[in-house]
C-alpha cells in the first residue's frame, strides 16, 4: 500500500524553512522532549514543546525550566506559552529570547479546559479583540528576530466565532504563521474538524502562513486537508498518539527525500514488532528526560493502549506494561508479544485520545456582553494562568 503524495510544499516560518510542512501539536503530558526526540526519529518538522505557563516562566519554576530544556538534538527547538497578561507572556517572551531556550514561540489561544476559560484565558480570550491583539504586539516585539506564532479554535460557539478577526489582528500584529483547531471551544474535541474554516482563514490572511489543525489521523487526511483548504501546512495532534512514525508518512506524502522520512515513501509496516519496538524505545527516553526509571516507566502508562490498539495483546500484558515500574518488566512483557503480527487494519485506525462531547463553555460572568475587557476582570483572569506548565 503506497501513500496519497502531494507536491512538495517547504514551510517558511519566519526565518525557519521546513522541508514538510508538518508541525506537531503541543499536547499537555504529551510533547516533552522525550516525545519529541522520537517523533523526530522518524520524520520531520517543528516539534513543539508541551505548553508553558508564562507566568511560571517568569518566576521560574522548576518544573516549567525543565519543561523548556530541550535536547542537543532537537532544531530547530519550539516552545508554546499560554497567558492573558501582555507584559507577563512579554517578559516571558525575553526570557527566552535572551537566554537562548528556543528558535520558535507559538502562543496558546485554544485551550479548551474549563479551568482556564472560565477565567477567560485560552480559547476564550480572542472574544476580547484589543486584548488579544495587544497580547500578540507585545509578544511579536520582545521576540525580536525569533518568529512568533498564534495557534487557535474557530472561536467560544458557534454563535461566537473569532477566528477571522484574530487571523487578521495576528497578521497585522507581526505573527509568522497562525493556526487553527477548526473547533470551537465548546466543541472540545467531540465530532468533526470544521475545514472549511481553514480555507476561510486562508482566504482571509494572506501574507504569513495558515495552518490547519484537526481530524489528522493519516498522511491521506493531511494531504487532503491542505488540497481542500489551500492551508500552507498541518498541525497533527493526537493523531500521531501511540504512532511517531505518524511523521515519516507525512514527510514522504509531501515529498520528503527517503532519507528524510521512515519508509521512503511507503506506510509503515507496522507489525507487531515495529510497535513494541517504538513503544520500548518511547519508553528509554522518558526515563532519560526524568532521569529517574521508575518515573519515566510510570509516564509510558498512558501510552500503551495507543500503541496497542487494535493489537492481540492479552490484558494481562496490557495490564503489565500499564503498570510495570522498570524498563526490565516492560522488556520482559514485550517479549512474549508474537512480533509477526500484522497490522490489524482498521481495528488501530481512527480517532485517539480525548474526544468527550460538546458542552458549554465555561465563561466568566458576563464575558460575552463586550468584546473589551474590562478593568475589574484582570485580577480574575490572572488565575487563568495555572501555576504550572504543561496543562
Amino acid at each position: 500500500m503506497t501513500l496519497a503524495t502531494a507536491t512538495a510544499r517547504p514551510l517558511r516560518i519566519g526565518p525557519i524553512e521546513l522541508d514538510v510542512p508538518v508541525v506537531l501539536a503541543p499536547m499537555a503530558g504529551i510533547t516533552n522532549t522525550a516525545f519529541r526526540r522520537l517523533c523526530r526519529e522518524y520524520g520531520a518538522g517543528l516539534y513543539v514543546s508541551e505548553m508553558i505557563t508564562s507566568r511560571a516562566l517568569v518566576e521560574r519554576n522548576e518544573t516549567t525550566m525543565r519543561l523548556i530544556r530541550h535536547h542537543e538534538s532537537e532544531t530547530p527547538r519550539s516552545i508554546q506559552l499560554f497567558g492573558v497578561d501582555p507584559k507577563t507572556i512579554a517578559e516571558a517572551v525575553r526570557i527566552i529570547v535572551a537566554e537562548d531556550h528556543a528558535d520558535h514561540i507559538d502562543l496558546n489561544f485554544g485551550c479548551p479546559v474549563p479551568k482556564v476559560t472560565r477565567r477567560g484565558g485560552g480559547a476564550a480570550l480572542p472574544w476580547k479583540s484589543r486584548l488579544f491583539a495587544e497580547i500578540v504586539q507585545q509578544a511579536v516585539k520582545a521576540a525580536g528576530p525569533l518568529p512568533l506564532t498564534v495557534k487557535m479554535r474557530k472561536g467560544i460557539d458557534r454563535d461566537h466565532l473569532t477566528f477571522l478577526d484574530a487571523g487578521r489582528a495576528a497578521e497585522d500584529a507581526g505573527a509568522a504563521a497562525v493556526a487553527l483547531h477548526a473547533r470551537t471551544a465548546s466543541e472540545f474535541y467531540s465530532g468533526f474538524a470544521d475545514w472549511n474554516a481553514i480555507g476561510e482563514l486562508k482566504q482571509a490572511v494572506t501574507s504569513i502562513p495558515v495552518l490547519g489543525n484537526g481530524d489528522i489521523w493519516s498522511a491521506d487526511d493531511a494531504v487532503r486537508m491542505m488540497e481542500q483548504t489551500d492551508c500552507d501546512g498541518v498541525v497533527v495532534g493526537r493523531g500521531c498518539l501511540g504512532r511517531p512514525w505518524l511523521f515519516g508518512e507525512l514527510a514522504a506524502a509531501f515529498g520528503a527525500s527517503p532519507s528524510t522520512s521512515s519508509e521512503g515513501g511507503r506506510v509503515v509496516d507496522a507489525t507487531l514488532g515495529f510497535v513494541a519496538d517504538a513503544f520500548r524505545r518511547h519508553a528509554q527516553l522518558l526515563v532519560e528526560f526524568f532521569e529517574d526509571e521508575d518515573r519515566g516507566c510510570r509516564d509510558i502508562r498512558k501510552h500503551v493502549s495507543w500503541y496497542f490498539k487494535g493489537y492481540p495483546v492479552g490484558g494481562d500484558i496490557r495490564t503489565g506494561l500499564a503498570t510495570a515500574s522498570s524498563l526490565a518488566e516492560i522488556d520482559e512483557l514485550l517479549g512474549r508479544l508474537d512480533r509477526s503480527a500484522p497490522y490489524p487494519g482498521a481495528d488501530a485506525e481512527g480517532q485517539r485520545g480525548r474526544a468527550g462531547h460538546p458542552k458549554r463553555t465555561a465563561l466568566p460572568d458576563k464575558w460575552l456582553e463586550s468584546r473589551e475587557i474590562e478593568s475589574s476582570a484582570s485580577e480574575m483572569m490572572r488565575g487563568a494562568e495555572i501555576e504550572n506548565s504543561g496543562g
